[in-house]
C-alpha cells in the first residue's frame, strides 16, 4: 500500500480562514462592515477601532504585523516571543498580537498582513461562539469533503502527516519554530488530492454561495511585487482566472494554482523552506500561462 503523505500549507490557510468567516456572514453572524473592535473589547488596544472584518480579509486593515514579513525577517531564524508550545489555541495568540501599532489608516492600501488573519480567527470564534479550528473543519472541510485536510499539533503528528525541514539537506525539523497548532494565518495540512476537491468544491459553490464565491475572487489590489493580484483571502493571476494559494514557512514551502477554465489544478507541496520553489519556478517557466504561471 502506498502512503500519500499530507503537508503543512503555511500561508495557504488564509483561504481556509476566508471562507470559515464568509460562512458566518452568510449565516448572518457577522457583516464585512463589523468593526472588530465589537468582539475585541479591550484586548488588543493599539488596532484601530475603524478596522473592519472586510479590511482584513482583503489585507488593507493596516494594522500591525506581528510576523512583518517586508522587515528583516529570516524564515529560518524568526523566534516567536512566547514558547511554541503555548500556542495551541487562537486565544493563546492575543499576547503575541499585542504591541504591534497601526501601520496606517484601515483602508488606505493593501499590505499583506500574517496578524490580520488571527485577529479574524479570533472575531469568528468570538461572534460564534466555536473554536476556529473546529469551525474550519465542519464549515470548510467537510462542505468540500476534504478527509485528509485539518490541524494537527506538531507534537502530535500523525504518522501520515511529513515533519518540515528547514533544509533540503539535514535533520534540523522546525518544531521550534512554528506554533505548536497554527490558527488563522497557517497551520493546516493536506493533500494534493484534496486540494483539488476543495478547488471543485470552493468553486461549485458547495462551501459558499457562488455569489460569495464570485465576491471572494473579484480582483481588488494589484500586487506588483508578487506579480498576481488579490481578491479575499485568494491570490489571482496576474492577468488571467487563474486562482492561488501559497505559502512559505520554516519547513514548508507550498503553492496550488486552480484554472477554474479547464478545472485543473497543479499543487507542489514542500517539506523544507526552499523546496517547493525549484519545482514552481520550472513549472511557471514550462507553462507560463495559467493554470501554473
Amino acid at each position: 500500500m502506498r502512503l500519500t503523505f499530507r503537508k503543512p500549507i503555511a500561508s495557504g490557510a488564509k483561504s481556509f480562514t476566508a471562507l470559515a468567516v464568509m460562512r458566518l456572514v452568510e449565516d448572518g453572524v457577522l457583516r464585512l462592515d463589523d468593526p472588530v473592535r465589537r468582539f475585541l473589547g479591550d484586548d488588543l488596544p493599539l488596532i484601530d477601532d475603524a478596522v473592519t472584518v472586510e479590511h482584513l480579509l482583503t489585507h488593507t486593515s493596516g494594522i500591525g504585523d506581528y510576523l512583518d514579513e517586508e522587515a528583516d525577517w529570516d524564515v529560518d531564524n524568526y523566534v516567536l516571543p512566547v514558547p511554541v508550545h503555548l500556542l495551541g489555541e487562537t486565544e493563546a495568540f492575543v499576547p503575541v498580537l499585542d504591541g504591534s501599532p497601526q501601520a496606517f489608516a484601515p483602508g488606505g492600501r493593501f499590505a499583506y498582513c500574517n496578524g490580520g488573519y488571527v485577529v479574524l480567527a479570533l472575531v469568528a470564534e468570538r461572534a460564534s461562539g466555536r473554536g476556529y479550528h473546529a469551525l474550519v473543519e465542519q464549515e470548510v472541510c467537510a462542505r468540500a469533503g476534504l478527509e485528509a485536510t485539518g490541524f494537527p499539533r506538531s507534537d502530535d503528528l500523525p504518522a501520515d502527516v511529513a515533519l518540515g525541514y528547514l533544509d533540503a539537506e539535514g535533520n534540523r525539523s522546525n518544531v521550534l519554530h512554528l506554533p505548536v497548532r497554527g490558527s488563522g494565518d497557517g497551520g493546516i495540512c493536506t493533500s494534493a488530492g484534496d486540494l483539488h476537491r476543495f478547488w471543485r468544491a470552493f468553486l461549485g459553490g458547495r462551501i459558499v454561495s457562488p455569489e460569495t464565491v464570485a465576491e471572494m475572487i473579484r480582483p481588488r489590489h494589484d500586487v506588483p511585487a508578487e506579480g498576481m493580484r488579490y481578491g479575499m483571502g485568494f491570490w489571482l493571476h496576474g492577468t488571467g482566472s487563474a486562482l492561488v494559494m501559497e505559502g512559505y514557512d520554516p519547513g514548508v514551502s507550498f503553492r496550488s494554482t486552480h484554472d477554474p477554465a479547464t478545472a485543473t489544478t497543479v499543487s507542489v507541496l514542500g517539506n523544507s523552506s526552499e523546496g517547493a520553489w525549484p519545482v514552481i519556478g520550472y513549472l511557471a517557466e514550462a507553462f507560463p500561462s495559467p493554470p501554473t504561471a
